[in-house]
């Protein structure tokens, strides 16, 4: 949402004395070759990072009336989330070499306005450095880290207020443009406000999204966590919303700290998305 060698012979190597001018001899003996081996390199890890789901770990989500499901948590009861992020408007380098390096699972869900820094942008988390900075190529830079592009409209309307057709052009548009820009068509929807009607739902269809992702708890600046259950914790399965915000490197490596801290795993959104949701 992944080396052949060559090796040159060299005939110094088998006679230092060979190797010698006419008439003079070796200063010293040919050096013997080692026999002990060299270390054993640490396995690369591949494929998409964060922790799969076990077999039968899931539960299903049951899909009505051939629209796709909305989900604001997976079913399950592992002390797992999932990371999710939205719009686009803060490109800070340092919080793709977090994911990256740290192989930390995330689901970004772009919305083109935001990416192309066309409007104000989220400062909610202090005064913006890297609005836009590197456009889509930031995305395909989260992409070769693992991260799925997902779609989140192209200019973050209230799809509630928007006819059929307008809502399909949102969707199918900024699907469009993510698969050109990033190369993967998305396959999940993230309403903007979280606010949808059945419309949105045919929309979605009609696209190609299988999902439309909610969430139960945002994260604010300084990495707290905004609970919107009663008890005001993380639960097994909860999706947690952030945004491209400034100083978000910052907040993003409290929040995951906060998280592990609390004996919580973070998950592959997309493999349990796939044991969720019965083919």
């Amino acid at each position: 949402m992944f080396r052949g060698h060559r090796v040159i012979g060299v005939a110094c190597v088998l006679s230092l004395a060979a190797c010698a001018p006419a008439g003079t001899a070796s200063s010293s003996p040919a050096p013997r070759a080692s026999t002990t081996p060299a270390p054993a390199k640490s396995p690369v890890e591949t494929g998409p990072p964060g922790v799969k789901p076990r077999k039968g770990e899931v539960r299903p989500i049951p899909r009505t009336g051939g629209l796709p499901p909305v989900i604001s948590s997976i079913p399950t009861r592992r002390k797992v989330v999932f990371l999710t992020i939205d719009d686009g408007w803060e490109q800070d380098p340092g919080f793709v070499r977090q994911v990256r390096d740290q192989r930390i699972p995330i689901t970004a869900f772009a919305m083109r306005d935001a990416v192309e820094a066309k409007g104000t942008p989220d400062e909610s988390g202090g005064e913006a450095r890297y609005v836009g900075a590197g456009k889509w190529g930031y995305f395909r830079q989260l992409r070769d880290a693992g991260v799925p592009v997902e779609n989140h409209t192209l200019t973050h309307p209230n799809l509630r207020l928007l006819a059929y057709p307008a809502q399909r052009g949102e969707l199918c548009g900024a699907s469009k443009l993510i698969a050109k820009e990033v190369g993967t068509r998305p396959t999940l929807f993230r309403p903007p406000f979280g606010n949808y009607n059945t419309d949105t739902l045919r929309a979605a269809k009609s696209c190609g999204m299988s999902a439309v992702l909610l969430w139960t708890a945002t994260v604010q600046p300084g990495g707290k966590i905004a609970y919107q259950v009663p008890d005001k914790k993380l639960r097994p399965g909860d999706i947690l919303l952030l945004h491209f915000r400034p100083n978000l490197a910052r907040d993003f490596r409290v929040l995951v700290n906060k998280i592990k801290r609390r004996g919580y795993e973070l998950g592959d959104l997309q493999a349990y998305l796939e044991a969720a949701l019965p083919r």
